[in-house]
C-alpha cells in the first residue's frame, strides 16, 4: 500500500471533465489498496476525489489548516483529519505523510504544492514520483514551460523530467506508486 498525495482545486473548474478525473482518481487509489492524502476540504475536486476514495472503501487522510477548519470547508468523515497550524506545516506534513504525489487541475495552491514537491525532489529533501493528471490537455502549457526552462538551461533535463504526465487515472496511480527517480544533484556536473 503507498500514501499517495493528491493536489488539486478547492473548485470544481468549469469542465465536467474535472470532475470525473478527480472521481476517477480517488476510486483507482483506493481499489489498488492505497492511501490518499489530500487537503482536508469537502469543497471543489478535493470533495469529489475524497469521496471518490471512500465510497470505494479507501482510506482518507485529510490535512487542512486552523483557518480552513475555521471557514467550515473541512470533510468531516474522513477516516483521519489532521489539523496544522500554518500552510508550511500543512504541506510538510503531507509531504511526510506521501510516498508519491498525484496533481490534479487546479489553481495557485495547487501549483505552489506541486512545485515545492518538485523543487525538494531536485534538492534531495525528498523522493517521489510527481505526475500531473492532464485532464482534457489542463497541464501541457505547464509542461511545455517546464521544458522550456530546460531548454533554456535553468532546469537539468533530468529535474524537468520529475514533472511527469498521465491521461488517465490508472496512469497517474501507476506512475506515482513507482519508485522515483534517482536524484540527480543540482548544483554538480
Amino acid at each position: 500500500m503507498a500514501n499517495l498525495v493528491v493536489f488539486c482545486g478547492s473548485s470544481a473548474g468549469s469542465s465536467p471533465s474535472f470532475r470525473v478525473a478527480a472521481d476517477a482518481l480517488g476510486t483507482e487509489i483506493a481499489a489498488g489498496g492505497h492511501r490518499l492524502v489530500y487537503g482536508g476540504g469537502s469543497v471543489g475536486l478535493m470533495g469529489v476525489v475524497a469521496d471518490a476514495a471512500m465510497a470505494a472503501g479507501g482510506e482518507v487522510v485529510g490535512v487542512i489548516t486552523e483557518q480552513l477548519r475555521a471557514l467550515e470547508v473541512g470533510h468531516d468523515t474522513l477516516s483521519e483529519l489532521v489539523v496544522e497550524s500554518t500552510m508550511h506545516e500543512r504541506k510538510a506534513r503531507m509531504a511526510t505523510l506521501a510516498d508519491g504525489v498525484v496533481v490534479l487541475p487546479g489553481g495557485f495552491g495547487t501549483y505552489d504544492e506541486a512545485f515545492e514537491i518538485l523543487t525538494w525532489n531536485q534538492l534531495g529533501i525528498v523522493s517521489m514520483p510527481v505526475v500531473f493528471l492532464d485532464v482534457d490537455g489542463f497541464y501541457e502549457p505547464l509542461l511545455e514551460f517546464v521544458r522550456n526552462a530546460s531548454a533554456a538551461g535553468f532546469l537539468k533535463p533530468d529535474h524537468a523530467a520529475l514533472a511527469c504526465r498521465a491521461s488517465t487515472a490508472a496512469e497517474a496511480v501507476a506512475i506515482a506508486t513507482r519508485p522515483a527517480a534517482a536524484f540527480t544533484p543540482k548544483w554538480v556536473g
